[in-house]
């Protein structure tokens, strides 16, 4: 890239970016100008130049300044402005936020955008203390401004380039602020972690610190010590003879050459739940996913994380692990003060305890055919390099064994362990001076960095959330845990609704002027209704059915028009579009958008007019569809049923009314809707899901059960799936390249490998059929156990883990026969009817607008590029709301458990050469039973062609457990002593 500069008439400034880019073969030369002013001011109230210089706008307003005319005095830097580097906002953006320091910021624009392409979630945590008036932070637009652009230097890297805009703005903020200013001087601290940028700034003239450095300065320096991130270098600096090292990764360069020669493999790192020493990552390259075995080979991986591999000679493939091994029982007791003792040829990665584990897991005795031993064979791998980290914020509790409990003299930060919530992932090495204080709480604590010579990941504490156990606490560690926004909604955001106090209604006359409000199709006499679970406040579906006069019915769907309120590009647009979806936990909802709007002026409400959108299609007597037809409507629902009550009007032969009649309509449609979609191939799969009973005074969990599925339940789901299906075909048709759309691949025949030879050796030669979705659902149907009516639904739970996840996408990412919904046996769909709690409805909804021609699409829902942003955020929102659902019903079980313990009845579902896995349908959870629990572990042999592990129990006695085996066991809920959760014991009676 180079760059020429000219004056222009006007009195800017025109830099010429000139770019060649290469493609196909040929180079093509871009110019782009870029314009520089001399009229950007520095935002500090001490400048006078500054107010002098600038005009009103067309409004008459003038910037705001905001930095202080007596900012922070301190004996060792004076009264300062600071001015931040990139590296300070990634890793310390929590102590920006912290309320004891931090005042009077300077966020150079170059900054911003760094952080902005690094990490969209920091980036906007920086642009709400920016928005927010208490913290003072300002950006200033360096490259724009005259005075401090600077251009790229040739053969200078882009990063060198930055460093030195950021420099040269640091430069130009201390000059400008004192030139005619020598009453009161100001400094600019530039915050920088890197060394060679501190001491090039340094020489430049500017006042360049250490984030360690600064805080140290700092009068309360002591209460905020423990929040600064450790910098690149090892805690433990006295154990240069003892040294261990991780393998360093590869080069980039090297890297590239490999991934394009195909020797080496680039995927997402998943580290298996039973044995922290191994990890898949699976590649297009192998049917099989590549296992990661050995701290070595796993190289500082975190679960999670986007890795380079490389493949492994063939004499070193072997069988997955059949052994369960927890770092809990390998690590305790490690110092946090001192590495691993040098040992594999110096390479120093496998403690004694991790080296004892291993030799007792090749000594188990196992049994199996040679055969089934190479069709168990995977191709093994090691890490060479990370892509992209997944360290977010974690939660976990202080290692009791590594902080002592003397009284210690001074205040000095001590070296103590976390141990994180999460067991697939490492234990982290902090310092803190509050590590007595903090046992026995839940702490959120963030990784700095993991060196090569370093056995632990090093992080630094964050905050304390509350007592471990508590409801507060729990609730709000696994919110953090799963990366879900849960903080209050903005000013700017709750701006731009109406206000909370004011009735909102719909115009009475459709022809008031409003072009948009003319095109509403008024159902207002249909006899609408919504079917939702007991209590629910944000009713975004309704619907209502009448038999026409050829005997045909008309049917409508009516979802709540969200995207009346929600404008595209709004303060509240882009709140919805990072949250992306409502998580809904046992005890609380955390909305998408502002219960404002999901609950009032949106909802669906009985008795009262709502903006709609609706799909009414006309139906025959078999549901197929005659016509369809779209529109935005207004409708008053007639009344709000739960499920149970409208099963119950449907069933009752004395209620006739037209009401009631209409939801029979629907039901006697939805069931031939079903059958089709059955006769089709789609899959009736299951999870242990269960539901907790709240006290409603208490809101203490009172009892578990299992959630019952009537009629209406499917009535519903049947005319939700229906409208989805409609409205992807429509928004389809109009847009081919971005249509908001999901999928559902068909799984890879070797998910079900384990499975199927489970069923053929445990359950006389069953089988599950993988040609089609038709096949895999008929072949479940068959698998019956007249024995046992649960072992089909046990069944349909082990299969739903084998198969592959649902995503959103962008229609243009995929050709037509990829677009297929392998579960619902569907060739297209989307999510349209919830667009209260899901952001992929809220697209749907506008593209189906700009389809029936009500109203223009915005540029960001035809640009392919904007829709894979916002896919890629939603799908992953969509997982993380999942998982934190599951953990909230974990934990109210849990607490449930603790006053019930009881004998019920559980079903294996994993064998291994030291435990079994039991599922207990009554409570939808799992517990591992470690052989030390069962009998005599040397007695025990574990045969891997037959799933089954045998051994001798304490009364003597020889016992043989296999999977799909229903046993007896004790369920009881304990508090792991490790990590601090509850979690379900069970012992086999």
């Amino acid at each position: 890239m180079l760059t020429q500069r000219k004056r222009l008439s006007s009195g800017l400034t025109a830099t010429s970016k000139v770019f060649v880019r290469s493609r196909n073969g040929t180079a093509t030369k871009i110019v782009r100008e870029h314009y520089l002013r001399d009229d950007i001011p520095c935002y500090s109230k001490l400048c006078n130049k500054c107010h002098d210089l600038l005009k009103p706008n067309a409004q008459g307003e003038l910037p705001v300044f905001v930095l202080s005319e007596t900012p922070l005095k301190i004996k060792e830097f004076g009264s300062h402005y600071i001015l931040l580097d990139t590296n300070i906002i990634l890793h310390a953006i929590d102590l920006l936020e912290n309320p004891d320091c931090f005042y009077d910021v300077i966020i150079p624009q170059t900054v911003l955008d760094e952080v902005k392409n690094r990490s969209f979630p920091i980036y906007q945590r920086i642009r709400a203390l920016v928005k927010a008036d208490q913290k003072r932070f300002v950006v200033f637009h360096n490259e724009f401004s005259e005075s401090t652009y600077v251009s790229r230097h040739k053969d200078e890297t882009i990063n060198d380039r930055n460093d030195r805009a950021i420099r040269r703005c640091a430069e130009w903020f201390q000059k400008h602020l004192n030139k005619d200013n020598s009453n009161s001087k100001i400094n600019i601290i530039f915050l920088c972690n890197d060394k060679d940028n501190r001491n090039k700034a340094i020489s430049e003239g500017v006042i360049a610190k250490s984030l360690n450095e600064y805080i140290d300065a700092l009068p309360n320096a002591d209460d905020l010590r423990d929040l600064v991130p450790t910098e690149n270098e090892s805690f433990d600096k006295t154990t240069s003879s003892r040294e261990m090292s991780y393998p360093e990764y590869y080069s980039n360069s090297r890297i590239m050459g490999g991934i394009k020669n195909g020797t080496l493999y680039q995927g997402i790192l998943n580290v298996s739940s039973y044995n922290f020493l191994e990890a898949s990552v699976q590649t297009q390259a192998f049917k099989k996913p590549l296992l990661i075995i050995g701290t070595k080979n796993l190289n500082r991986a975190f679960n999670g994380d986007s890795v380079i591999v490389e493949l492994l000679p063939k004499d070193k493939w072997r069988e997955p692990s059949t052994t369960i091994i927890e770092e809990s029982n390998v690590d305790v007791g490690d110092n946090p003060d001192e590495e691993a003792d040098n040992q594999e040829g110096g390479s120093g990665i496998i403690s004694d305890k991790e080296r004892r584990v291993l030799a007792q897991e090749a000594l188990k005795v196992t049994s199996g055919s040679e055969e089934n031993i190479q069709k168990r064979l995977q191709p093994t791998a090691k890490v060479v390099g990370i892509v992209r980290r997944s360290w977010r914020y974690y939660v976990g509790q202080i290692a009791p064994t590594s902080v002592s409990l003397e009284n210690d003299s001074g205040n000095a930060s001590k070296t103590c362990f976390v141990i994180l919530m999460d067991k697939l992932l490492p234990k982290i090495r902090i310092r803190t001076r509050k590590a007595k204080e903090l046992l026995g709480q839940r702490i959120v604590v963030a990784v700095d960095s993991w060196q090569s010579t370093s056995r632990y990941p090093q992080g630094h504490f964050v905050r304390c959330l509350g007592e471990i156990e508590s409801a507060e606490a729990e609730t709000e560690a696994l919110l953090l845990e799963h990366d879900v926004e849960y903080r209050p909604f903005a000013k700017n955001v709750l701006d731009c609704l109406p206000s909370e106090g004011s009735e909102w209604k719909v115009p009475e006359n459709l022809n008031n002027g409003d072009p948009q409000l003319a095109r509403r199709k008024d159902l207002r006499d249909k006899l609408v209704c919504s079917i939702d679970p007991p209590g629910c406040v944000d009713i975004d579906d309704a619907l209502h059915a009448k038999q026409l006069p050829n005997g045909n019915y008309e049917v409508g769907v009516h979802i709540a028009d969200v995207t009346h309120f929600v404008k595209p590009n709004t303060a509240l647009d882009n709140e919805g579009a990072a949250r992306g979806t409502s998580v809904y936990l046992v005890d609380k909802r955390i909305d998408m958008l502002p219960m404002l709007l999901g609950t009032n002026l949106c909802s669906l409400k009985p008795y009262v007019e709502r903006f709609a959108f609706s799909v009414i299609w006309e139906l025959d007597d078999n549901a197929n569809i005659v016509n369809v037809d779209y529109m935005k409507s207004i409708i008053k629902s007639r009344e709000a049923f739960s499920y149970e009550q409208a099963q119950i009007r449907i069933d009752d032969a004395n209620q006739n009314d037209e009401l009631t009649q209409s939801m029979r309509i629907l039901l006697k449609l939805s069931k031939k809707l079903k059958q089709k979609r059955l006769d089709a191939g789609a899959l009736n799969l299951a999870s242990p899901e269960v539901k907790v009973h709240m006290d409603s005074e208490t809101s203490d969990p009172g009892e578990v059960e299992i959630k019952k599925l009537l009629e209406t339940n499917s009535l519903v789901e049947e005319f939700m799936l229906f409208a989805n299906i409609s409205v992807a075909r429509k928004i389809y048709d109009a847009y081919p390249q971005t249509a908001m759309l999901r999928r559902h691949a068909a799984p890879p025949s070797t998910n079900f490998e384990t499975l199927n030879e489970m069923l053929r050796v445990r359950k006389s030669g069953m089988n599950i059929s993988l040609e089609s979705s038709k096949a895999l659902a008929d072949s479940l149907d068959r698998c019956n156990d007249p024995k046992d009516p649960y072992f089909n639904t046990l069944l349909r739970i082990m299969s739903t883990r084998c198969m592959m996840a649902a995503e959103y996408f962008p229609s243009g990412s995929y050709g037509y026969p990829d677009f297929r919904h392998y579960g619902l046996a569907v060739d297209i769909y989307t999510h349209f009817t919830s667009p209260i709690r899901r952001y992929c409805d809220v697209v749907a909804h506008r593209q189906l607008a700009g389809a029936i021609g009500y109203e223009n699409l915005d540029l960001s829902h035809r640009d392919k590029n904007k829709m894979e942003l916002i896919v890629k955020n939603i799908n992953k929102r969509h997982r993380n709301a999942q998982f934190a659902g599951r953990a909230s019903i974990e934990y109210y079980v849990g607490q449930v458990m603790r006053n019930n313990e009881s004998e019920q009845e559980g079903y294996i579902i994993k064998c291994f050469n030291n435990g079994i896995v039991v599922l207990v349908p009554k409570f939808g959870v799992e517990g591992l039973i470690k052989l030390d629990m069962l009998g005599d572990a040397d007695t025990a042999s574990y045969n891997e062609d037959t799933f089954e592990l045998t051994f001798t129990d304490f009364s003597g006695n020889n016992r043989k457990l296999g999977v799909f085996d229903k046993v007896s066991v004790y369920v009881k809920s304990i508090k792991d002593e490790v990590s601090g959760k509850r979690k379900a014991q069970l012992i086999l009676k």
